[in-house]
């Protein structure tokens, strides 16, 4: 039997991977077959290949969690795994797509994963429409840090989010500054923010997502910014879809299976039009439950 051996998923690009063990050796690896699907902040097991040289991640351990999203087909597909919690980073420009930030909180809800919003740029002033809609997620139950990569101001509560035995992911768009907070948090990781790696085919691409290890005993993945996101549909909670302000409302809705779209005596409605709950984050909530609808129709094809 070729014997195997377990490590810690440190790096994703494409179906190749870098794998950490316990005795701190680096491995490039990569999936043994098409459908195993291993993510950044896995536990694995790998087998050695002596006839090709080859490092195969041949399982993955279970999970204590993992941030899932929805493919095109309304299938589950995880974006990172094993967190304690997740910064949602948005900034003052690009202009934030806060729809994109409630999926990713729903998503995060769903995992059991505590999350807090990260204002990147924040020397470029906030905005008193974003103060509000910040106001509105605080009162909800996600905070926000407020810094800026580019001067180092803010950063010292970034750290203290990120205590010792801390696993965090940062997500959010493209362009917000993720990799220049991790640049900041960590100066000697710019080359290997930048590196270049080598897939077995000859070509090269850049690391999707990476692992990056931190003074204090904690740990930061750093993942690709996206455009959209959507959480999977089968981790979300059917009644609230991720929204504490619908759990906290819901109570007082006439119907026990209120959809809180256009039943009558919907509590979670008569918030949102009375300005109990904020406006936007209930159209954000209409539009994600139009979507699950959507993704479901799109598993049973």
């Amino acid at each position: 039997m070729t014997p195997t051996i377990l490590g810690s998923v440190i790096a994703t690009f494409g179906r190749h991977m870098v794998v950490r063990t316990a005795a701190g050796e680096e491995l490039r690896a990569r999936p043994f077959g098409r459908t195993l699907a291993v993510v950044c902040g896995d536990e694995v097991r790998c087998r050695i290949d002596p006839h090709h040289e080859e490092v195969h991640v041949i399982e993955v351990l279970a999970r204590r969690n993992a941030l899932w999203r929805a493919n095109s087909r309304g299938g589950a597909e995880p974006v990172v795994a094993n967190l304690t919690r997740l910064l949602i980073v948005l900034a003052p420009l690009p202009l934030p797509d806060l729809f994109v930030t409630d999926r990713y909180l729903a998503a995060a809800t769903a995992a059991d994963v505590p999350a807090t919003l990260i204002v990147n740029k924040s020397e470029l002033g906030i905005e008193a429409g974003l103060t509000a809609e910040l106001d509105a997620y605080a009162a909800a139950g996600f905070p926000a840090i407020f810094c800026s990569a580019a001067s180092g101001a803010g950063m010292q509560k970034l750290l203290a989010a990120l205590g010792p035995g801390t696993r965090g992911a940062l997500v959010g768009q493209s362009g917000v500054g993720k990799s220049s907070l991790v640049r900041r948090l960590l100066p000697q990781a710019e080359v290997a923010i930048g590196e270049l790696v080598r897939a077995k085919a000859g070509r090269h691409t850049t690391t999707a997502a990476r692992l990056f290890d931190l003074p204090q005993g904690a740990a930061l993945i750093d993942s690709p910014g996206v455009r959209d996101f959507a959480p999977a549909v089968s981790a979300l909670d059917e009644r609230t879809l991720g929204f504490p302000e619908v759990a906290r409302l819901a109570p007082g809705c006439r119907f026990s299976d209120c959809r809180h779209l256009r039943e009558p005596g919907c509590a979670v409605r008569a918030a949102a039009e009375d300005g109990t709950w904020h406006a936007r984050r209930y159209e954000s909530y209409r539009r994600l439950r139009r979507l699950r609808e959507q993704l479901s129709a799109n598993r049973g094809r």
